[in-house]
């Protein structure tokens, strides 16, 4: 997997962890097949983490991949968990870039697919609807900071 500029993947940092509690979306077949529906496959969220040690973006970007074809990039995702206010600041005023980083969106700057936008909704309705992980986020982003090499203890969750 490619490095993103001034960006370091997770699993770089802390592997055991990152094998452990790599998030992943199993998308069954529906059962009334559209056109421009998400194939069938698990979808695997790779994070990364800002390695400027002066910066404190609060935020997180995900490689998303299927699991079988892990170098094969399928959207990448730019994620938040401060509020708008926090990222309206550190934006410098700039509240639509403020939203688009608290409510996760497709990063214009880095690899996309013809599956990004459907990835990213996935994302949306799926993976943010759930608090413990975004909690995950918040202290992984603090791990990676500290440079720690100690993992808090969480369960693993796909």
């Amino acid at each position: 997997m490619k490095k993103l500029p001034g960006m370091t993947p997770f699993w770089e940092r802390f592997p055991d962890v990152a094998a452990r509690e790599t998030r992943g979306v199993i998308v069954s077949p529906p059962q009334n097949p559209q056109p421009g529906d998400l194939p069938s496959d698990t979808y695997v969220f790779g994070e990364f983490y800002c390695d400027d040690p002066a910066c404190d973006c609060r935020r997180v970007l995900f490689h998303v991949w299927s699991h079988d074809r892990p170098n094969i990039v399928l959207a990448t995702i730019n994620y938040g968990w401060e509020s708008e206010a926090f990222y309206t600041q550190w934006m410098h005023g700039d509240r639509e870039a403020a939203r688009e980083i608290r409510d996760a969106s497709l990063d214009p700057l880095n690899p996309q697919s013809e599956w990004s936008p459907l990835l990213l909704n996935l994302f949306q309705k799926i993976v943010l609807a759930d608090p413990a992980y975004i909690a995950r986020l918040a202290r992984r982003y603090e791990m990676f900071k500290d440079g720690s090499r100690k993992c808090p203890t969480e369960k693993r969750k796909l």
